[in-house]
């Protein structure tokens, strides 16, 4: 335990604040933490650092060194070390931080530790010293589960606003193990989840039986015949030596797969691929797999089956995060990416950015887990090497988290990129609004009216996957669609491809003339706002917000096995698998003549559109309108459209 309690039977006395202190953070909510602490009860003060004035101006400068295609830089990734480094706060900043908790705070030096990873000073300190440190007063709440220690706002010397990024405990808090008894119940959240929609039928004029390879049925069941006669991707040589550095990984959360699944995939669509062959299991935090049948989950079932035919020889890693009460919590209401990041970049557990330090127990599991079942060891930092690539089926709506949160995650995917890794996520499911929430019945903003842009997708680091698909009475030799399927269908939910314009980022210099492209070729007709100010505006959508996706792939009627039945499934969890695989396959080809990986491939793509196949047909509804439609050029439907495997691989091998 990091620290003990007690609890002052009346308030202590207000500091006055000097005047050249001011307000650095303030609790939105006040009122929750309501029990004040004893003045000689030690807390464990962090000063988070912030990155270097340098690493704030030129961050997205370095990714584009690394990435654009024109750049005499391209393909020279960075290692973790030197991104370290890069992000690490200045000397000035660290000098002045100690120099004010030193002579302001009366904090010996030999107390304050200067972290590795250069994120943070750190000392422990009375809740009396805490308190004439940062002018404020320390309360704890106590819900049976978890105990908070916190303040409503604290203060800091106006000069060191530019050095320090967040202090903790602070306004998010520290949480430990209630002292209550812990009844073993817990409250769901209301909020419905919100991951890629699938939806699976059984046809079993289409799944009784082997399938033979024939491309007749690609617009009813899409296979792997059908996957690589569309994208002209090559039959795999199962001989073929690979590169052990070079897995595909895919995260999975609340979801995890069975090898009798995989078996049957294999034995019935790619009899080239052995039973038995399986994934590399990275588990994170108690993350589990394989699963007994029964309990195996469509996601992580469709995504293996998807990936481990396209590139195999190549073998590939799940990121099988989180244990089970976790897990399923992060989906209902939480976030989705931290405790992942934590677990192949340590430097990012104490990570500071826009006022967010590492997890937000408001969002993040808090391990040890003492539930019956749940983790009992800490938080995984840097256990695990990233992949070249990364594949990501799962998301959120920006409106479900904290801005600032998300920009500190976007962060952490640009540099992965600048190292190097490939990271692709899926667009969603809904066209421009989401699943039915208790708040909302049409997934949209404001009483329904305002698209809803997803989160992770809409941070330009990475690329953002939507979905088409080979529509009736077409072949894999037509142009495919984008993929909508409307009310009524017997099957499924409504479905179409997830795109829109982000309300959190402006649009990146890369994917300026590919947007200013589409409103000139397309107008929308819809009202809009700028900035992201969908509260304070009659528009439905940004019109300077970054554009999602980025490309598309085949998300429609997928062959796919789990729970021990074949069935159709789909869903831009599909598309984004499949398009991974594609990358990563053109990796290994680079890495036989002796080149890196292609790391954050946007750059390259809008500068070189050709290398896809542009989608001109189809729309993606919500919010009770037709949403976007697909057209010449990039549009935020199907974004640049589809691959074509000859043509990117001939491009990326063109590349340093």
């Amino acid at each position: 335990m990091l620290f003990s309690l007690a609890l002052l039977a009346t308030p202590a006395n207000t500091i006055a604040t000097p005047s050249d202190y001011v307000v650095h953070e303030k609790r939105a909510i006040t009122g929750n933490l309501d029990q004040r602490l004893d003045p000689h009860v030690r807390l464990p003060i962090r000063i988070g650092l912030k990155p270097s004035k340098t690493a704030r101006e030129l961050a997205e400068t370095w990714l584009m060194d690394v990435s654009h295609p024109n750049s005499t830089k391209y393909g020279q990734h960075w290692s973790q070390e030197q991104v370290i480094a890069a992000f690490a706060p200045s000397e000035d900043t660290v000098d002045a931080v100690t120099q004010w908790l030193v002579v302001s705070g009366g904090i010996d030096r030999e107390r304050i530790a200067y972290t590795d990873n250069k994120g943070w000073l750190a000392f422990d300190a009375t809740v009396e010293e805490a308190e004439r440190l940062l002018v404020t007063e320390y309360f704890e709440a106590d819900d049976g589960e978890r105990r908070t220690v916190g303040c409503d706002q604290y203060h800091l010397p106006s000069h060191l606003v530019d050095h320090v990024d967040y202090v903790t405990p602070g306004v998010t808090g520290v949480h430990t193990k209630s002292r209550k008894i812990n009844t073993g119940e817990r409250a769901l959240s209301k909020r419905a989840p919100h991951i890629p929609h699938r939806h699976d039928t059984s046809d079993p004029a289409l799944l009784s039986t082997r399938h033979s390879g024939s491309l007749d049925t690609c617009d009813r069941m899409i296979t792997h015949d059908c996957i690589r006669a569309l994208y002209n991707i090559p039959f795999p040589d199962p001989e073929a030596e690979v590169s052990p550095n070079n897995t595909m990984g895919i995260y999975l959360l609340s979801s995890a797969y069975a090898q009798d699944d995989l078996d049957l995939f294999f034995s019935n669509f790619t009899s080239y691929i052995e039973n038995g062959t399986a994934p590399i299991m990275n588990s994170i935090n108690g993350g589990k797999a394989p699963v007994d049948i029964l309990q195996a989950g469509a996601e992580a079932c469709m995504d293996l089956e998807l990936a481990i035919p396209l590139i195999y020889p190549q073998q590939t890693t799940v990121y099988q995060v989180d244990d089970d009460y976790w897990a399923a919590e992060q989906v209902w209401s939480g976030g989705l990416f931290n405790t992942f990041l934590d677990a192949i970049d340590g430097s990012y557990c104490t990570y500071e950015a826009y006022g967010e330090k590492g997890d937000n127990a408001n969002f993040d599991p808090v391990y040890p887990n003492d539930r019956e079942g749940g983790y009992k060891g800490e938080r995984m930092c840097g256990v695990y090497n990233p992949t070249n690539v990364i594949s990501i089926s799962y998301m959120k709506d920006e409106a479900d988290l904290p801005a600032a949160y998300q920009k500190r995650q976007c962060d952490e995917w640009l540099k992965l990129g600048l190292q190097g890794v490939s990271v692709f996520v899926a667009s969603g499911d809904s066209g421009v609004g989401d699943l039915p929430k208790i708040d909302s019945p049409n997934g949209c903003l404001r009483n329904g009216t305002v698209f809803t842009p997803g989160h992770p997708n809409t941070c330009p680091w990475l690329t953002s996957v939507g979905a088409t698909k080979v529509y009736p009475g077409k072949t894999v030799y037509d142009p495919e669609s984008a993929a909508n399927d409307l009310a009524g269908d017997p099957y499924y939910f409504p479905y179409s491809s997830g795109g829109g314009f982000s309300n959190i980022f402006a649009i990146p210099d890369y994917q300026s003339k590919a947007v200013k492209g589409y409103f000139g070729n397309e107008d929308p007709g819809y009202a809009y706002y700028h900035d992201g100010n969908w509260k304070n505006s009659t528009g439905v959508y940004n019109r300077n917000g970054r554009g999602f996706p980025d490309v598309a792939a085949n998300g429609d009627n997928i062959a796919a096995v789990y729970n021990g039945a074949l069935r159709l499934t789909g869903g831009t969890s599909a598309s984004t698998p499949i398009f991974a695989s594609i990358i990563n396959m053109i990796n290994e080809e680079r890495i036989k003549v002796g080149k890196g990986p292609v790391g954050f491939i946007n750059p390259v793509l809008y500068t070189n559109p050709g290398v896809l196949n542009d989608i001109k047909n189809g729309s993606n509804p919500g919010c009770g309108t037709n949403g976007f439609n697909s057209t010449k050029g990039w549009d935020p439907v199907t974004g640049l459209g589809t691959p074509d495997y000859p043509r990117m691989l001939d491009l990326f091998m063109s590349l340093p």
